[in-house]
């Protein structure tokens, strides 16, 4: 028997084993995504290029589960990993039934490179809506638990390869990533950019890292031995592989300039710690190594990792725990309930004056369901979507929902972003008829926002001025104009927005005339029959954002400017339109929180960050203690629903620092009348701040501990009436606890 198929050995034995039998060329076209098969050694063809970022993608059928930007609004780790579990159990059976009729085509493989745990830093980026949102904390939890999720628990095998990406500082803009070098202090680099990798790589096992395409600090990042070698490997100990993003590495002479030669390039990329090509360019190694350039025993360490990878998936072995899945789990019924709890849970509830919402369905004879996203498959899904074999569109769940009592009238009212809807046509050529359904509508549901056509990576949106990423915003082309004119009718509008990303819709939010707004975000294929579920009452929304919904572009910096400063709720000094971690409930939470320190009550104090406490006695807090949050959650209200507790650390009068930060977080679901005790614990890393040294740092000061249902910020408190509790402890002493 061949070593590299004794299973008695270690994987990386195997794969090492394999290797030493492989030519130079063999090894050279196993680096490439597409890997051609080894006939006489009984490898067969693979192809590492999978998507999975909320569904398998692309390659048929399969539950196609809310934009990742959706599934962070629900702030549920454990629903994350339920959705990831059964991304992973469909790509297996779909994978089972591909190998069986000899498929090895793209998106094929069980290599996903999913999920996209960039930092959402500017609502402008067209790929936003790929992440789960803006903050380090949430990006690593979610990150964590889908990767867990997506490989399984098996403690041999793996269930399927998880791809952590794009390795690093990677957000925008779009048309310049091929060339741009994204310049960003050592500070923001370990406290923002790096966390969400760190927690996918030491917590996570993530099995794939991929490349980013711009550069790092003129280093371009598939080719970057800070990131992959000094941070990657040696500081964290990544032993998985690690993938270039698609064509990245030819961007190395093309648009970087940081090389001559396509050999030069492929060599810096190798040397440097990257293993697969995502593209052809690899085959250059073989020139690199005949002009000495590289190394061969750096490609069989390569090679090596990227065995082992299909190793763990079971590819070499006959009986593994995932082979007996079938085809039937495929868009199974199981599946598209999960899928549809998961798409009620992403739902925002925004606005909701008076309590407008839920609608009373005994008091409504006629609703007006106008807009261009009302029927729209394409803002269900996002990005690197999947086939659904059911799309329920926002018309489509309002008309399940209202029965044969309540008549549903439809109009597009205008176009996503043109100015007409016909090509022959005047431009706003369906107002009239928008007017005419709000006219005899006994309430209106506007259904505007985007969609993955003008928002998303360059190439795949269809954004002629913005390579996918947005200018402004506002609602793009007519639609704020048509909410305006259909608001004339007196009739009470419902805003129902589409997008992955956050709009400045300030006249809806000021305008009387509309009562209500939902962020619905992409919300998969169930999407519609969630949305008018929520409209009509059957359960209570409870999404949270991801992301803060700024006024407008002119207060946020340059967008290629990768500095954090002013940017997201840690650092942003105006008033959000909407903030971080604010979503309304059709019900009533009370908290009543306790903070302890290695087991001693701390105090807690007034809301307000500078407060002067100097004087005062507070708990001490070093770098060997815990502290301890104690918070009792209860459902005061008529509706059962889910609570997210959030807990924020800021550093008071500290230069530089955010001025809080999301550091624990508990999703919970609570029965009307029902207290909950939520318990989580912190240790002194939760208040340490990075300083230039890439040095976690536990310092002098004051620390404020806020504990509650949103961020301590005055406009959630003018949104909500409530405010976090607030506690203060105070440290003594600096001390590093942790690096890079």
């Amino acid at each position: 028997m061949k070593a590299y198929l004794n299973e008695e050995l270690s994987f990386e034995e195997r794969a090492k084993a394999l290797v030493s039998e492989m030519t130079l060329e063999e090894k050279v076209f196993q680096t490439l995504n597409g890997a051609k098969e080894i006939k006489r050694l009984g490898v067969k063809a693979y192809n590492y290029w999978n998507e999975a970022l909320h569904g398998v993608a692309r390659a048929g059928v399969a539950t196609v589960f809310p934009q990742a930007i959706g599934m962070a609004a629900t702030f549920d780790e454990d629903l994350i990993e339920k959705v990831a579990d059964v991304i992973s159990t469909e790509g297996r059976a779909k994978f089972n039934v591909q190998q069986k009729y000899g498929d090895y085509d793209i998106y094929k493989g069980l290599t996903f490179w999913s999920p996209n745990v960039n930092i959402f830093r500017d609502p402008r980026w067209g790929r936003g809506h790929e992440t789960f949102g803006e903050d380090p904390y949430l990006t690593s939890r979610l990150g964590v638990r889908f990767i867990n999720g997506i490989q399984g628990h098996d403690k041999k095998y793996l269930k399927a390869a998880a791809c952590a990406k794009h390795f690093a500082v990677h957000s925008g803009p779009e048309d310049l990533r091929h060339c741009f070098n994204a310049k960003v202090s050592e500070k923001d680099l370990c406290e923002t950019y790096l966390p969400a990798f760190k927690a996918c790589v030491k917590e996570a096992n993530v099995e794939v890292v991929m490349g980013a395409y711009n550069r790092t600090n003129d280093e371009p990042c598939c080719g970057s031995k800070t990131l992959l070698k000094d941070i990657l490997r040696d500081a964290w100990g990544f032993a998985g592989h690690v993938t270039s993003d698609c064509w990245a590495i030819k961007d190395f002479h093309e648009f970087h300039l940081v090389t001559k030669t396509p050999v030069e390039s492929v060599s810096l990329a190798m040397n440097n710690g990257c293993d697969l090509n995502c593209g052809t360019m690899f085959v250059n190694l073989l020139q690199a190594v005949r002009d000495g350039l590289v190394e061969e025993k750096t490609i069989d360490l390569a090679v090596t990792r990227l065995m082992t990878t299909r190793m763990k998936l079971g590819l070499f072995d006959k009986e593994i725990p995932y082979s007996d899945i079938s085809f039937d789990e495929v868009d199974s019924d199981k599946h598209r309930a999960l899928n549809l709890e998961a798409a009620k849970k992403s739902l925002v509830l925004l606005k909701n004056k008076d309590n407008f919402l839920p609608l009373k369905k005994e008091k409504i004879k006629s609703i007006g369901v106008i807009g261009p996203n009302a029927d729209s498959r394409a803002a269900l899904v996002g990005n690197y979507e999947g086939t659904a074999s059911e799309y329920v569109t926002i018309l489509d769940g309002i008309r399940e929902a209202a029965g044969s009592e309540i008549r549903v009238r439809f109009s597009e009212g205008c176009h996503l972003y043109k100015d007409r809807m016909s090509g022959l046509a005047e431009a706003n050529d369906r107002m009239a008829e928008a007017r005419a359904v709000a006219d005899v509508s006994d309430v209106i549901v506007m259904c505007l926002g985007l969609d993955a056509t003008i928002e998303g990576e360059e190439g795949d949106a269809g954004n002629e001025f913005g390579s996918g990423d947005k200018r402004f915003l506002t609602l793009p082309g007519l639609q704020e104009e048509i909410l305006k004119a259909v608001c004339e009718s007196g009739k009470p509008v419902v805003l129902v927005l589409l997008s992955g990303s956050a709009l400045a819709v300030n006249w809806a939010e000021k305008s009387s005339k509309v009562p209500a707004i939902v962020q619905s975000w992409y919300p998969g294929a169930q999407g519609g029959r969630a949305v008018a579920k929520l409209l009509f009452g059957e359960y209570s929304p409870e999404g949270k954002l991801p992301v803060t919904f700024y006024k407008t572009t002119e207060e946020l910096p340059d967008f290629t400017d990768y500095s954090m400063e002013n940017r997201t709720y840690r650092y942003m000094k105006q008033e959000a339109l909407y903030p971080f971690g604010y979503g309304l409930s059709y019900t009533h939470f009370s908290h009543k929180a306790e903070v302890f320190v290695d087991g001693v009550p701390a105090k807690e104090v007034l809301l307000s960050n500078a407060a002067d406490h100097s004087g005062e006695e507070l708990l001490k807090l070093n770098i060997d203690s815990v502290v301890t949050v104690k918070t009792a959650v209860t459902n005061c209200g008529d509706y059962n629903g889910g609570e997210t507790v959030q807990v924020y650390i800021g550093a008071r009068n500290l230069a530089g620092a955010p001025k809080y930060q999301l550091k624990a977080l508990k999703k919970i679901s609570l029965e009307k009348g029902e207290t909950k005790m939520v318990e989580i614990c912190l240790d002194s890393k939760a208040f340490g701040l990075f300083n230039d040294n890439r040095e976690k740092v536990l310092f002098r000061g004051i620390y404020d501990i806020y504990v509650g249902a949103v961020q301590p910020d005055a406009r959630s408190f003018s949104l909500t009436g409530s405010r976090p509790q607030q506690f203060a402890v105070e440290c003594i002493s600096e001390d590093v606890v942790e690096t890079i």
